[in-house]
């Protein structure tokens, strides 16, 4: 399935391992903002990143600020801050989704599907876009045309 960075304290990463590695993800682990994103620059093929607000060293929304420099993949900020002004922060300092805590596994689980769904069709269409036109077929953003079947 999906390589997923998780970087909350170490018993929140130990419970949300359990459940999606039962999904079949792989989980990599990390407990602060600066693990975090030495692990997205040696890991390449990271699909998506849970990531709390609060923690040591470097903080979730700076961490989330770094990831967005380099690096397109969903973010999920989890938080115990519930306050709307936290949630719009989080949001527009490039997160995805922002879930707080506490949150059933269920939700989190439908979340990080759903997310991992529309990224996968995100690099389908940009793997389809890197393919080299032919006479035939052109791509152009997200039209496609191919004139041997007449389709678009």
């Amino acid at each position: 399935m999906a390589k997923i960075l998780v970087c909350d304290d170490k018993e929140i990463v130990e419970a949300i391992e359990i459940y999606l590695s039962q999904e079949g993800h792989q989980i990599l682990r990390a407990y602060d903002g600066e693990e975090a994103l030495k692990i997205l620059e040696t890991e390449k093929d990271v699909e998506l990143l849970i990531i709390d607000v609060m923690m040591p060293k470097l903080d979730g929304i700076r961490a989330t600020l770094k990831v967005r420099e380099a690096n397109n993949i969903p973010i999920i900020i989890l938080s115990a801050k519930s306050e709307d002004a936290d949630k719009i922060l989080g949001l527009n300092v490039g997160a995805d989704d922002y879930v707080t805590k506490p949150f059933t596994t269920m939700e989190l689980l439908a979340r990080v599907n759903s997310h991992l769904r529309r990224y996968s069709r995100y690099l389908d269409a940009v793997n389809k876009a890197a393919e080299p036109e032919n006479d035939t077929y052109h791509c152009l953003g997200g039209v496609e045309v191919n004139e041997e079947t007449v389709e678009v």
